[in-house]
């Protein structure tokens, strides 16, 4: 685990840096202590990650999770949700146990890109203004537009508002980005050791130190804001702890589930979304990530901390920094641990614009042009639920995206399985009646109903029909009741039915019902 230690330790650094904003953001966002979303921070690094099978995600707080904390502290308490989150850890754990991780297979890769795409996005729109130091907000706003508060407003009033001295910090802190990902990182193995992010943030301190009190200067409420204790009391007095009392509130048992669940789903699509970013194409045990992060939301709820998920931004910028290993997740925890215990005011010399830059080029990263120009290409069928996914991510949240985007897939497969359940050949038309070829897919369902029906309907008096039934394994009842009715009306139209089955020919049978159960085309036995 240990041999790749030379590109997981400048990944960790990258991670660490991408992750101390979103940690403190994500509790602010969510009304929780700052010091929850960095413990919160610590358990999804340290513990998730030594649990865990992925090889390149990174769990913490998720801002995917945050109007669901929100609420629940509002209505509960803060010791309360403590105990809800204890409770979802627990849930978490059964969920491994009964092996509920495989629910991320069944969602299309369109849906997974779009909602990748759509995180890009957010992660693009929320760092702008923190880009040009406007910084009401540590995380940035959830909302796009139609608050008092939101992302168009902030960006909008950027000219008005921008911070000189943060926006320089910010554009020098880019192109140092640029320049390492697109020419300095194949120079030489400094290049690789040091990573980008970190020359920035180290130039970011430099720029504050030496222009306070000038004009260009840095404004402290632009700078990360760790809580910094004055002693061992008072970092103990930091942590929280449930109130085992209420273990009897229903409440409590519906917010403990409501985490579950939402926590997991996030979690096992973040899985799939990671894996398939993996260079090396690794898959993760599911299971044992439900697993890990339930043990990780146990040990966050008993000390005070927010609940934990996979997360992508963290993931895809380990992945991004060309991480191996998990030894990078794991890093950046006990970074985050250091920082807490030994240099929290050095890390609030960090300019906010700065982590912004770094956060800018994570977020093209997902969200690449050539993206939707590949999805385009890849046809309809995948475009719109990609596309349906990203518009209301962006304009509503993560989890309204990828449920939308799967309904929508769903009802494209339906309708291209609708369309495709037969297939019609026409044959000398001119000669005497027409002769018309139906092929069955291999397998019909009651979806296939409609057409089938309007199909045999519509066929005109006199017609021969050959009927191919030959690589049909599977029919349901709705589609043999349809063709048990049609041998009726095909005698009063004079149409004549051939039936091709893998046996041979078959002309007019007197009940299909009974033919294809002989040819084992039944919804109770399949044809093998």
């Amino acid at each position: 685990m240990f041999k790749h230690l030379a590109k997981d330790i400048p990944a960790s650094i990258v991670v660490f840096f991408v992750a101390l904003p979103l940690c403190l953001g994500i509790a602010v966002a969510s009304d929780a202590p700052p010091f929850a979303g960095l413990i919160a921070g610590i358990i999804g690094g340290i513990i998730v990650g030594a649990i865990s099978g992925s090889q390149v995600g990174v769990s913490g707080p998720a801002a995917g999770l945050a109007a669901i904390v929100l609420a629940a502290i509002a209505s509960l308490g803060y010791d309360k949700f403590l105990l809800a989150v204890v409770l979802g850890g627990i849930i978490q754990l059964f969920f491994g146990v009964l092996r509920a991780g495989v629910i991320a297979y069944y969602f299309p890769s369109s849906v997974i890109k779009g909602m990748l795409t759509g995180i890009g996005i957010i992660i693009i729109l929320k760092q702008i203004p923190h880009f040009f130091g406007i910084d009401k907000d540590p995380e940035g706003n959830f909302v796009l537009f139609g608050a008092d508060s939101n992302i168009i407003a902030d960006i909008t009033g950027i000219p008005a508002n921008m911070s000189w001295g943060s926006t320089i910090i910010a554009m020098i802190g880019l192109a140092i980005l640029i320049l390492w990902s697109t020419l300095l990182a194949n120079k030489g193995k400094f290049f690789k050791v040091v990573q980008g992010p970190l020359v920035a943030v180290v130039l970011g301190i430099v720029y504050y130190l030496m222009t306070k009190g000038s004009s260009l200067t840095i404004e402290p409420s632009h700078l990360v804001q760790v809580p910094v204790p004055e002693g061992v009391d008072d970092f103990i007095g930091q942590f929280r702890f449930p109130d085992f009392s209420a273990i009897n509130n229903s409440a409590v048992w519906v917010t403990g589930f409501t985490i579950a669940l939402v926590a997991s789903l996030e979690t096992l699509l973040c899985v799939e979304a990671t894996d398939k970013l993996d260079p090396e194409k690794r898959v993760t045990p599911t299971n044992r990530e439900l697993f890990a992060q339930g043990t990780g939301n146990v040990l966050s709820g008993l000390v005070g901390g927010i609940p934990i998920t996979q997360v992508i931004v963290r993931s895809s910028a380990n992945i991004q920094s060309g991480n191996k290993t998990k030894v990078s997740a794991i890093v950046h925890g006990f970074l985050l641990l250091s920082t807490v215990l030994f240099i929290p005011t050095i890390l609030n010399l960090i300019p906010m614009s700065v982590l912004a830059s770094v956060l800018l080029l994570v977020g093209y990263k997902l969200a690449k042009p050539a993206t939707f120009k590949t999805m385009w290409k890849a046809g309809l069928k995948q475009f719109i639920p990609f596309l349906v996914t990203v518009v209301v991510i962006v304009f509503k949240d993560l989890l309204w995206g990828i449920g939308v985007g799967l309904a929508i897939g769903i009802i494209i497969t339906l309708y291209y399985s609708y369309k495709n359940s037969h297939f019609l050949h026409k044959e000398d038309p001119d000669q005497g009646g027409p002769k018309i070829r139906m092929t069955l897919a291999e397998e019909v369902t009651f979806f296939n109903k409609a057409a089938i029906k309007r199909e045999l309907d519509e066929l005109p008096e006199g017609t021969e029909l050959e009927f191919d039934v030959s690589k049909t394994t599977y029919m349901d009842y709705d589609i043999i009741e349809i063709l048990d009715d049609f041998r009726q009306k095909a005698k009063a139209r004079n149409i004549d039915i051939m039936i091709i089955s893998q046996r041979g020919r078959v002309s007019n049978p007197t009940s299909y019902s009974e033919f294809f159960k002989m040819e084992k085309i039944h919804p109770l036995q399949r044809r093998r």
